[in-house]
């Protein structure tokens, strides 16, 4: 019988850090920011490509709740150290009013040859995003499981998102991120693949041709860590309420373990059209919460509560495995108060609707992300 996996998981986040006066990111933060950072979180803290954000990572956490803890401290950390350096961080995927061009990249090398590389593209990508590890130790069951797992991908950034805003507009989508994100190469909804060597001979040949140095530069919405044994959910947003993150890491990981299962029992989730998974996708990213997804197994559209909903109950099983019975259950509590994306755009139209102006609007939407960032922390 094929070993189950440990399923132990991590958090990565990307926060965007803004002078806490103005509001407007902070193109220029002062490098002993960073050398705080360091120093509090060690290597679980790291600069990202525009000097504006600041990325950490969790340690290999055994359970939700470790993961929980970990975050606690890291983004209360982060909060601390940017207030002494009159800075703070946001926990959400675009800053309502900012302009790429008034930003900078890292000084480092990686970043200098993604910004030769990419040029504009890269220079205009002034998003964030959180990533979700879990461990799957065999090579061909990772295979199998990242194929199957696509299916999800929409469901699970619907839940996510917080980028309804680009350039000082509302963007008529709730992740406005993954629409930016989309004009860089090796992005978007990943293909399946027959067996690890299948991929593998497939990221050869962008090595060999010259296009990559490894596939830490492949940046599917899903893909098999070129770091790690594990799969790396990558289609999300930021989630501003810390517990919104938890629980979707949480759903992300007993997903998963409900398709080893099905294994188990020589069963599969049911394969189904790249376009279809798609629309779905576009479906996720203009609406999030508040719209519906197609049930490809019923070949209907259907409101996305329902949806979770059904997904809570098919994954019931592995909540109570892994113990994350309430971080599964605040699923229901994302999906009726909505996602930061949904507070963003009521807490603009209050302000709107208050007489304020239209900087004064998006100013009033900043100082909601932020305390949501660090609340209860």
């Amino acid at each position: 019988m094929l070993p189950e996996p440990s399923f132990t998981v991590g958090i990565e986040e990307e926060y965007l850090l803004i002078d806490a006066e103005s509001r407007e990111l902070a193109a220029d933060p002062p490098p002993a920011f960073m050398t705080d950072c360091e120093h509090a979180l060690g290597n679980h803290v790291t600069a990202e490509f525009l000097r504006c954000q600041v990325e950490i990572g969790t340690p290999v956490c055994e359970t939700i709740d470790q993961a929980r803890k970990e975050l606690i401290h890291m983004r209360g950390t982060i909060g601390k150290t940017a207030l002494a350096h009159g800075l703070r961080p946001l926990a959400v995927s675009t800053h309502p009013s900012a302009d790429w061009r008034r930003l900078a990249h890292t000084d480092k090398t990686r970043y200098r040859q993604l910004a030769d590389d990419l040029q504009m593209v890269i220079q205009r990508l002034m998003i964030c995003g959180m990533h979700v590890h879990v461990a799957i130790e065999d090579d061909d069951l990772r295979i199998d499981l990242f194929n199957q797992a696509r299916y999800f991908l929409p469901h699970l950034l619907a839940l996510t998102t917080s980028s309804p805003f680009w350039r000082g507009k509302p963007a008529g989508l709730k992740s406005y991120r993954l629409a930016a994100f989309d004009e860089m190469p090796r992005t978007g909804l990943p293909a399946p693949f027959e067996s690890p060597g299948e991929f593998e001979r497939t990221v050869a040949v962008l090595i060999d041709c010259g296009m990559i140095e490894d596939a830490t530069k492949i940046w599917w919405d899903l893909r098999p860590s070129a770091r790690f044994p594990t799969l790396e959910l990558r289609i999300c947003d930021v989630c501003t309420r810390l517990e919104d993150a938890i629980a979707v890491a949480a759903l992300f990981r007993c997903i998963l373990r409900m398709l080893f299962r099905l294994r188990l029992n020589n069963q599969r989730w049911r394969q189904y059209p790249r376009m279809l998974i798609e629309e779905n996708r576009w479906l996720a990213q203009r609406h999030g919460t508040e719209g519906r997804l197609i049930d490809l197994g019923r070949r209907a559209c259907v409101p996305y509560a329902d949806l979770v909903d059904e997904i809570i109950t098919l994954v019931r099983e592995d909540a109570d495995f892994f113990n994350c019975q309430a971080a599964i259950e605040h699923l229901r509590l994302i999906t009726s108060e909505g996602t930061s994306a949904d507070r963003q755009l009521a807490r603009y139209a209050a302000a709107k609707s208050d007489g304020a102006t239209e900087d004064e609007a998006l100013i009033a939407v900043v100082d909601g992300i932020a305390e949501e960032s660090l609340a209860g922390l």
